[in-house]
């Protein structure tokens, strides 16, 4: 247990503090930078903290479902999606420093919420624990379609990132479906809206 807790220690410091590792080519880096206004600038850079943040907290959910997961399948497939979501922490990160831009001061709290929610969710039994996930892929899926709608168009790394990005959310609800996800109740799913809305607002500007 001690070098099981001290192991799980290692990936908050990890996640929080050091640059993340990426197997897969950083999407658009071939691309050339885009000619941005100031306010354009600013605005992509936003945009790619509040991902940042999202992807800080993916790793913590999923640090905290395979917690308290005893199947050995779920568990695989858990660690397989937080692997990819590493690489979008990676991605997101290269893109904040390319805009000038930083990642928020408040990462170590949504860390904390994220990884005290993955526990509960994970308490509750598999079933609900990959209901949870799902419905938080179906909700970043549809942030990230709304930041491409929001990123300028001539900014191309940007939008590279953030296409991807949403290509592997929607795989990973996939999987949790197949796996045998239960459909949440409308009032837990609003509360994650709400939940998910106070978070994005927050880290635009912090």
């Amino acid at each position: 247990m001690s070098d099981r807790l001290v192991i799980e220690f290692d990936k908050a410091l990890r996640t929080l503090f050091a640059p993340s590792p990426t197997n897969r080519p950083v999407p658009g880096s071939h691309e050339p930078e885009a000619a941005l206004s100031d306010q354009e600038r600013a605005h992509a850079g936003a945009l790619m903290r509040i991902n940042h943040v999202g992807e800080v907290c993916a790793q913590a959910l999923y640090q905290g479902q395979a917690l308290t997961c005893h199947d050995p399948n779920l568990q695989h497939a858990l660690l397989k999606a937080a692997n990819e979501e590493t690489e979008h922490l990676a991605w997101t990160e290269r893109r904040l420093v390319e805009l000038g831009g930083r990642t928020s001061l408040l990462n170590p709290v949504w860390y904390l919420g994220a990884l005290t929610i993955g526990i509960a969710a994970g308490k509750l039994g598999d079933p609900w624990s990959l209901g949870f996930l799902a419905e938080t892929e179906r909700q970043v899926e549809a942030h990230l379609d709304h930041h491409l709608s929001e990123l300028p168009i001539q900014d191309i790394r940007s939008r590279a990132i953030v296409s991807q990005m949403r290509l592997d959310e929607i795989a990973h609800a996939e999987t949790a479906v197949h796996l045998g996800a239960r459909e949440l109740p409308a009032a837990v799913i609003m509360a994650m809206k709400l939940a998910s809305r106070t978070m994005t607002r927050t880290a635009y500007y912090v």
